[in-house]
């Protein structure tokens, strides 16, 4: 996959990495935070460990388990421990990718800081596990005012840099449609749909707008309604915008953009 644009992005991301410092990426949904750290990830030649923050996230399942049954069996061997994404990371030295950290519970979260600081953790009947080399995190927020996200600890973002990606010069965007989309649109279906979508990030009745994440979607769904691209705004964007309280409907948002746009 090419990555249209953020050479900046790239370069600080590269530069932290080969530098051994972990990084936090910050931005709203879809502006690819993903994407660059896989890319950067590959270049580096380095393996990737994924895991997705939620609230429910536990300590074990982040660093790893016993295996009930076999430690009934055998006692606490050290093959019985069933690995977390942190200890396949720190022992592989590969790069963990933690999406949505700031979803996860502060408990979980300081988990990670003997790792970032020390590079090694201790596992209750396992003992330490040392980073190999390579080891470092690169993890994701969206910004705190998104539902379901909280503030980091200031101890934990002592421990990262920060690179924040924000959305694409339009011409950018375009070319983002034009290379991600399945369905082959035109052009004027292309740049209906990401001036649709950049102008729900304008409008003041909404929250948040929506990334070119929306306008792929937009685009290939109008392909398949003969180039009706209003109709397939009105099948893509609701879930990807959100009205402020006591503004008008998402509906009736979307309906006056359309109507503004000529679609």
């Amino acid at each position: 996959m090419n990555i249209v644009g953020r050479d900046h992005e790239i370069e600080a991301l590269l530069a932290c990495l080969m530098a051994s410092r972990h990084v936090l990426l910050e931005g709203p949904v879809g502006v690819g935070k993903t994407v660059l750290a896989r890319k950067v990830c590959a270049a580096l030649g380095r393996g990737m460990v994924r895991m997705d923050g939620d609230g429910r996230y536990s300590e074990a399942r982040l660093v790893g388990q016993f295996d009930p049954p076999a430690v009934l069996a055998r006692g606490y061997q050290p093959d019985c421990f069933i690995a977390g994404p942190l200890s396949r990371a720190m022992r592989e030295g590969a790069l963990l990718f933690i999406n949505e950290l700031n979803r996860m519970p502060e408990g979980v979260q300081n988990v990670l800081l003997p790792a970032l600081d020390e590079g090694r953790i201790q596992v209750p009947h396992l003992g330490e596990i040392q980073a190999a080399a390579g080891f470092a995190v690169v993890a994701t927020q969206n910004p705190a005012e998104f539902v379901a996200t909280g503030a980091l600890s200031e101890a934990l973002q002592d421990r990262f840099e920060l690179v924040r990606l924000g959305y694409q010069h339009v011409d950018e965007e375009i070319d983002i449609v034009r290379q991600e989309a399945r369905c082959s649109p035109s052009e004027e279906i292309i740049q209906q749909a990401v001036a649709l979508v950049r102008a729900t990030r304008q409008d003041p009745r909404l929250r948040r707008g929506a990334s070119v994440r929306a306008a792929i979607a937009i685009a290939d769904i109008a392909v398949r309604l003969g180039g009706d691209v209003g109709r397939a705004a009105s099948l893509a964007l609701p879930t990807r915008i959100e009205a402020l309280e006591g503004a008008a409907s998402v509906l009736n948002i979307i309906e006056d953009l359309k109507k503004k746009l000529s679609l």
